[in-house]
């Protein structure tokens, strides 16, 4: 790990050691990935693949975030570029100034913002160099809400019209809600996060130790979630459904797994249910795919999602899979092919839609059978990284730059 360099020359320019690209289709490319995370979410293990993926095709990488954070952390121990980088907030002048610095002195030709804090930060620190030095500035975006919702005086629109070269959407769904709150449709391009499909695979199938280690009685079905426990992803509408699943299904229990500020209240809501005992709540967990493995259902009651890709390793694990159909879930659960979609916010759906799929074994085989096959064609991690790198070359080509690295070659 290196802290933000103070020196001249703390980064040295490329030489002809670093590797060229493998598949030879993009030039060498240097881009400076901006996280202000002081957590680990579904987005910071996306920035992880990427960096993985642009590593592995030569592409000198860097990524500045929060001291002692996940991000720096597992990034470092990946053998990854790391810059630690105190980032309080995204109106922070010294942090802007210093980016702006570091993205001069590594002559990088894109600054990638991966958070909203990141964004206002990348686009100001850009700003401060130089036009003919000036790298382009893309941003991710991973919501699916309206650029307005908590915008100051409309103040987000102008940060979101003006400045950024390209946002990179991981939906569709996402991509037409940029639209409509008037971003510019040329400034806009889908690339679908991707997961490690290995990564699923290795796990273990169906572990009755784990089974074991939640409590949950032999013969019932294991129906679970896993995602950081927010408003937004939903489990209170799937704690809605527990009552009305058991009232039909009493061998079933339920699990949430995953941590976050509404554990408490989702914890009060089983009790006031009555379904304590019937619902488990482990927390955060490193052992994810095992524990999708152990599932016979997953459910994704989010009411807002950009694409979800807790969804994408359920299906990758072989699971059977309810969603709703907020944001860019539909992209990836397609109704009666790929798993069973439901109205955004209601509970009654969500128990009709889990017990028709444990009530129907055919169903639920044909489902996750072809969710696993989709997951593989359509959201594996390369693919997110070679649609990326074609972003970040088709802005390079449409400025008429050439890439930083590739100059140092000559």
């Amino acid at each position: 790990m290196r802290p933000l360099p103070g020196d001249r020359g703390a980064f040295p320019p490329p030489s002809a050691a670093e590797p060229a690209p493998r598949r030879g289709r993009v030039s060498r490319l240097r881009v400076l990935h901006l996280n202000t995370e002081p957590t680990w979410r579904g987005g910071e293990q996306q920035v992880l693949y990427l960096l993985d993926g642009l590593a592995a095709r030569g592409h000198p990488t860097w990524i500045a975030c929060q001291p002692g954070s996940p991000m720096a952390e597992r990034a470092g121990a990946r053998g990854h570029e790391v810059i630690e980088l105190r980032m309080r907030g995204e109106v922070d002048a010294p942090a802007m100034w210093r980016l702006a610095r570091l993205a001069r002195r590594l002559r990088v030709d894109i600054v990638h913002a991966h958070t909203s804090h990141a964004h206002t930060l990348g686009a100001v620190a850009v700003r401060m160099i130089r036009a003919h030095a000036r790298p382009l500035l893309v941003v991710a975006r991973r919501v699916d809400f309206s650029i307005y919702r908590r915008s100051f005086f409309g103040l987000n629109g102008l940060k979101y019209k003006h400045g950024v070269d390209c946002y990179v959407t991981v939906s569709e769904a996402i991509r037409r809600v940029l639209e409509a709150d008037g971003v510019p449709p040329e400034k806009i391009r889908c690339v679908h996060s991707g997961i490690d499909v290995a990564r699923i695979d290795e796990a273990p199938q169906r572990s009755e130790a784990l089974r074991a280690e939640l409590d949950v009685p032999s013969g019932h079905a294991l129906v679970g979630n896993v995602a950081h426990m927010a408003d937004h992803k939903g489990q209170r509408y799937l704690l809605d459904a527990v009552p009305r699943v058991l009232a039909e299904r009493p061998e079933c229990t339920f699990v949430i797994v995953g941590d976050g500020e509404l554990r408490a209240t989702l914890e009060d809501q089983a009790e006031r249910l009555g379904v304590r005992e019937r619902v488990r709540f482990p927390g955060f967990r490193r052992d994810v795919p095992a524990l999708l493995k152990a599932m016979d259902l997953f459910v994704m009651p989010s009411h807002m999602e950009g694409l979800g890709t807790s969804v994408l390793d359920a299906m990758a694990a072989g699971v059977p899979v309810v969603g709703t159909e907020a944001g860019g879930i539909p992209e990836s659960v397609v109704h009666e092919e790929t798993g069973l979609l439901c109205p955004v916010r209601d509970g009654e759906a969500l128990a009709r839609a889990i017990l028709r799929m444990l009530g129907d074994p055919e169903l639920a085989a044909r489902c996750a059978r072809n969710a696993r096959a989709k997951v593989r064609a359509e959201f594996s991690t390369d693919a997110m990284v070679e649609g990326t790198l074609s972003v970040y070359a088709d802005l390079l080509a449409r400025a008429g730059r050439r890439p930083a690295a590739a100059g140092a070659d000559a």
